[in-house]
C-alpha cells in the first residue's frame, strides 16, 4: 500500500528563530526551505501527487504556484523540483476539484499529456470530471442527468487519453480515472477502462463518502476487476480501513488531511499512535487578523495584548524545561485567552490541560519534536503549524507500517 502526498507548496525554514519568530536575512525560500521528505526520517510517503491545475492556476480560483515556480517546475521537471528521493515517484493529475463547477473539464488531452511527459511524471492520470452524490445499491432513486454526462465525458477522455499514450510512446503509466454515484456506476467505469487497456484505475469523487460505502463500490467492482488491475483511492485516507480496502485491490491512496488537520481541525491538531491533541493558540498580536480588528476598534489594548502573548510563550517554554508547572501555564494561557476570544467563545483550557497533562511531544520520536519540543503544538503561524502537519505525516507512515496487507 502507497501513500501519496498531494502537493500543496508546503515547506518550512531550517533557520527559522522560534524565539523571536523570524526569518534569517539570507534565506532563499526556494533554494533554502525543505518538503516534508528533506525535514523528516523516514520518509513520511511513498510519493508524491501533483495537479496541473495547481501548477498552471489556468482555472479559475486555482494555482498556488507564482510564475516564477511555474517556469521552474517545467525547467527542472517534478522529481528536480521537489528534491525527490530515489524511492519516492509522482503521479500527476488535473485537479478536477478545481474545475466542478465547469460544464467541461478545461483541458485537452494533448495538453496534459505534455504536462506529464514533459515534467517527467511516472503516472499520469486521465482528465476526469468529478461527480458528488452517492446512491445506496439498495435504493430506488436514480441518478441526475448530469452525472451519467460526467460518467461518461471520463470515459471519453480517458480512451482518448490512452490512445494518445500508446501513439506518441509516452515514459509515463496511464491511470485511468473513474467517477460514479454508486457500487454499479463505479463497477460500469472500471469495467469500461479496463476495455481500454488500463492496468491501474483511479477511483474519483469519493471523498464525501463514508468507508462502508467506499466497501460497497469496491466489492462491486470486484466482480468484474481484472487479477492484475490496481486501484488508486484519490483523497481518501481511513487508515482503520486500509487493510480491508487492501483486500479488494487498492494499492495506493493520496490524502493531506492528516497535514491539514495540525491547523484546520478545531482539536485534533497534534496526532500520535493511539490518540490526537489540541494545540496550543497562541496568535501573534502583530499577524493574527481577527486581533488586530480588535486592537484597531479599541477592544483590546496592543501593550496588553503584547504582554500577555509573551507571556504566554515564556510560560510554554519553561514548562518544557520543567521550570513551571502545568497550572501556571493554564493561569497564564488563560488571561491571553480572555482577551483573544472575549468572553462569548468557547475555551480551549480543558484541552490544553490534557496536551500539557500528557505533553506527547517530550515521547515522540520523529526528529522535529525532537529539536523544537514544545513549539510543535503551539499554535501559531505556518511554520510552527506545517511542522506540526509534518509530523502527523510522520504518525501517519508509522500506522501504515503496523497494518497487514495481503
Amino acid at each position: 500500500m502507497k501513500f501519496y502526498f498531494p502537493d500543496s507548496q508546503d515547506l518550512v525554514s531550517p533557520t527559522y528563530d522560534f524565539v523571536n519568530d523570524e526569518y534569517s536575512p539570507y534565506r532563499v525560500r526556494q533554494r533554502d526551505d525543505v518538503y516534508a521528505h528533506q525535514a523528516v526520517t523516514p520518509i513520511p510517503y511513498d510519493g508524491i501527487l501533483v495537479s496541473k491545475a495547481v501548477v498552471d492556476g489556468s482555472v479559475k480560483g486555482a494555482g498556488k504556484y507564482s510564475s516564477p515556480q511555474r517556469e521552474r517546475f517545467y525547467r527542472l521537471g517534478v522529481r528536480n523540483f521537489f528534491r525527490l528521493p530515489e524511492p519516492c515517484s509522482t503521479i500527476g493529475d488535473c485537479g478536477a476539484f478545481n474545475y466542478i463547477d465547469e460544464e467541461h473539464p478545461p483541458y485537452e488531452v494533448e495538453e496534459v499529456l505534455d504536462f506529464y511527459g514533459r515534467c517527467g511524471f511516472d503516472a499520469g492520470i486521465s482528465i476526469d470530471h468529478i461527480i458528488f452524490g452517492y446512491i445506496p445499491e439498495d435504493s430506488d432513486a436514480q441518478p441526475e442527468g448530469a452525472w451519467i454526462t460526467r460518467q461518461q465525458i471520463s470515459l471519453d477522455l480517458a480512451e482518448e487519453f490512452i490512445a494518445a499514450t500508446q501513439k506518441s510512446g509516452t515514459r509515463f503509466e496511464p491511470v485511468g480515472a473513474a467517477q460514479g454515484w454508486g457500487p454499479q456506476s463505479y463497477a460500469h467505469s472500471v469495467k469500461q477502462l479496463q476495455k481500454m487497456g488500463y492496468r491501474r484505475i483511479a477511483l474519483g469523487g469519493m471523498v464525501p463518502l463514508k468507508s462502508h460505502e467506499i466497501l460497497s463500490c469496491l466489492r462491486a467492482i470486484d466482480d468484474i476487476r481484472s487479477p492484475g488491475t490496481q486501484l488508486h483511492l484519490l483523497g481518501i485516507n481511513r487508515v482503520d480501513s486500509m487493510e480491508q480496502f487492501a483486500r479488494h485491490g487498492v494499492t495506493s491512496f493520496d490524502s493531506t488531511s492528516a497535514f491539514r488537520q495540525a491547523f484546520m481541525d478545531d482539536r485534533n491538531n497534534y496526532h500520535t499512535a493511539t490518540d490526537s491533541y489540541t494545540a496550543i493558540r497562541v496568535p501573534q498580536v502583530d499577524g493574527n487578523p481577527a486581533l488586530k480588528r480588535l486592537i484597531l476598534s479599541g477592544s483590546v489594548s496592543q501593550a496588553e495584548a503584547i504582554t500577555a502573548e509573551r507571556a504566554c510563550l515564556r510560560a510554554l517554554r519553561e514548562f518544557d524545561a520543567k521550570e513551571t508547572s502545568a497550572e501556571d501555564v493554564l493561569t497564564v494561557l488563560a488571561t491571553y485567552e480572555s482577551l483573544v476570544l472575549g468572553p462569548k467563545k468557547k475555551s480551549y483550557l480543558d484541552l490544553y490541560k490534557r496536551t500539557l497533562k500528557d505533553a506527547p511531544w517530550r515521547t515522540c520520536p520523529c526528529a522535529l519534536c525532537k529539536k523544537h519540543g514544545i513549539e510543535i503544538v503551539i499554535f501559531r503561524g505556518s511554520e510552527r503549524n506545517k511542522r506540526r502537519g509534518f509530523h502527523n505525516l510522520t504518525v501517519l507512515e508509522a500506522k501504515m507500517r503496523t497494518l497487514t496487507f495481503g
